[in-house]
């Protein structure tokens, strides 16, 4: 199961405390292969891991753009599969592809 967390705190009592902490899991397959987060080849505002599984290269599951903007995607139970449903590495170029120009949150599909 994908997991995230986040916890937002805007006005921490600390000065030393943070404002923002987020933590995630890919998924519930460790083996399936993926890059450590970095920089996409010739985009050097979008960071991120991504999915080098055979067939479903360059997706990703959690980026963050150098303009603070952050993207996450999770898995959830789907009894029938739909042929049609786009791959993560199609939704995650139309997310942030939005993102950086100025698109507001709204679904992949």
């Amino acid at each position: 199961m994908c997991i995230i967390f986040f916890k937002f705190d805007p006005h921490p009592v600390s000065k030393n405390a943070y404002r923002f902490i987020l933590a995630a899991n890919r998924d519930e397959f460790y083996h399936r292969p993926s890059k450590l987060a970095g920089f996409w080849g010739n985009n050097n505002e979008i960071l991120s891991g991504l999915d080098m599984e055979e067939g479903k290269e360059g997706g990703t599951w959690l980026g963050i753009s150098t303009r603070g903007k952050l993207g996450a995607l999770t898995n959830y139970l789907q009894p029938q599969q739909d042929p049609e449903a786009r791959g993560r590495a199609q939704q995650k170029e139309t997310w942030f592809a939005t993102m950086e120009t100025g698109g507001g949150l709204s679904p992949l599909s």
